[in-house]
């Protein structure tokens, strides 16, 4: 008694995959950041001869807004900092980048340096803790944003 010719299958398993990973590979991939819930550093501030220039997200810069630059941070991404010489905190939009002084880890605009206390010594040590939402108000967080 003959055998049945058995059809060979996994040939065309394995060009079905190697297809669908060819077709993956070739679409449009975009670079997303997924940040730590937290970051500890020193926080600088920048305004007066940044004032009306273009930021990196191409608003114009505000020395007045509750506005930040982050080396890495999307924009439109909002972050709680907090000053951790004096308690202190603030809720500004990442619209910017920098800051390109090493060792420093956020920019903030003068108004938001200016609500924790960091506009005469220029830097703080600071916690920056990124929120998941918009605020509803500036300076209002709750355990459910961070």
């Amino acid at each position: 008694m003959n055998p049945m010719p058995v059809s060979n299958k996994k040939p065309a398993f394995l060009l079905i995959i190697l297809v669908l990973f060819l077709v993956a590979s070739c679409a449009k991939q975009e670079r997303v950041l997924i940040p730590v819930n937290k970051q500890k550093g020193i926080a600088s501030w920048y305004g007066p001869g940044f004032h009306g220039r273009k930021t990196a997200n191409g608003e114009r810069f505000n020395q007045g807004a509750m506005t930040a630059a982050h080396k890495k941070l999307p924009f439109h991404t909002w972050v709680k900092v907090i000053n951790r010489d004096n308690d202190k905190s603030v809720i500004v939009r990442i619209n910017d980048r920098g800051p390109f002084k090493p060792g420093r880890i956020i920019d903030l605009s003068k108004r938001a340096a200016k609500e924790i206390g960091m506009i005469g010594s220029g830097t703080a040590k600071v916690i920056i803790f990124y929120l998941k939402d918009e605020p509803e108000e500036a300076g209002e967080v709750t355990k459910e944003s961070i």
